[in-house]
């Protein structure tokens, strides 16, 4: 490594190439055939080679590929295409655009190898590409999706799901679990960890004093009682213990007015009590352009809003706009983490 590298202020970002039978290998290439990409960070994708040499050629992408061991060893310019090479495809028996247990098992050794670099210091966040989670488990890897993995990795108990389209930020209270389960896992210490997260979210992102909007579980916010009892049972007292213990948590508001409010400015954050709650508003407002981050990890992660597109991969025409926006966020969270360390 040059002395110059030594000294480059831009962060190292671990791009994890996801699911090879899907979108991420293109979307990855088209983010670092981008010279801003290389203006903000040091890309560096960590996937398998055969894989990536398919898709350059399939894109006619003007990038020279560069397998390296370690991030150390990255060149970081504009034209290059640095790769950890887990060679881990054999992608004249992979299916392209289908399910298979190959790949998910490929896509999860990325994972683990990016995760492991971050939680090395090697690197200073990691962005991840879609995977799919039929295909993990058919590789016996049985997670509902990245963010348990990450946490299972990084040992982390207390973590959350957040996801950012142009305004509007949600942290999740439920994640992956069916609406029945999400209404019995609704409680007061779940509802305060996710204010915690979502306050500490706020000042990674360089938020003074995060504004936390908490949305209602049933119309109109329970209408005094009318139509549940979860607004005056659980939310409330837990945005009473939120705020006494220094967050600025407000609510319960209806939920059907309250991604509108904060989505003009209002509040910096909304936390949805359930998954679809939060999805199908930040998916209105960016949809192919949304970030996904997870809250509570010893580490930067973020991610794209979509998943493997099995309908166009490999047809060489998805677009990297969410990936553009993750590696944002995430050169953003790293230059907030590294002037508070």
């Amino acid at each position: 490594m040059t002395a110059s590298m030594r000294h480059d202020a831009r962060p190292i970002l671990a791009i994890t190439m996801g699911d090879p039978a899907g979108v991420g290998p293109e979307i990855a290439v088209r983010a670092l055939a981008d010279v801003a990409t290389f203006r903000i960070c040091r890309p560096l994708i960590v996937g398998d080679a055969s894989v990536m040499r398919a898709t350059l050629d399939g894109m006619g992408a003007r990038l020279r590929l560069n397998v390296i061991e370690q991030p150390a060893e990255g060149r970081f310019e504009p034209g290059q295409l640095d790769l950890i090479d887990l060679h881990n495809v054999d992608l004249a028996q992979m299916p392209k655009a289908q399910v298979s247990a190959m790949a998910g098992k490929a896509a999860y050794e990325y994972i683990i190898r990016a995760i492991d670099l971050a939680m090395a210091g090697a690197v200073d966040g990691v962005v991840t590409c879609p995977i799919h989670k039929d295909a993990l488990n058919q590789a016996g890897y049985h997670y509902p999706g990245h963010t348990e993995i990450f946490a299972e990795r990084t040992h982390t108990r207390d973590y959350a799901m957040m996801l950012t389209a142009g305004k509007l930020r949600v942290v999740l209270v439920t994640i992956h679990i069916s609406l029945r389960e999400a209404i019995e896992q609704i409680n007061v210490e779940r509802i305060v960890r996710t204010i915690k997260l979502a306050h500490e979210a706020g000042l990674l992102l360089g938020i003074e004093h995060p504004r936390i909007a908490v949305p209602g579980l049933n119309p109109h916010a329970g209408e005094a009682g009318m139509f549940g009892r979860e607004e005056i049972d659980i939310i409330a007292p837990a945005i009473e213990q939120a705020r006494a213990l220094g967050y600025d948590a407000q609510g319960p508001f209806p939920p059907d007015t309250i991604f509108f409010r904060a989505n003009h400015g209002q509040f910096d954050f909304v936390t949805p009590m359930y998954h679809d709650q939060g999805l199908i508003p930040i998916k209105l407002i960016g949809f192919g352009e949304g970030v996904n981050v997870t809250l509570g990890l010893p580490i930067i992660r973020t991610s794209v809003d979509h998943g493997t597109a099995f309908g166009k991969a490999w047809q060489f025409r998805a677009e990297a706009g969410s990936l553009m926006e993750a590696i944002r966020l995430a050169v953003q969270m790293a230059k907030v983490k590294r002037q508070k360390h």
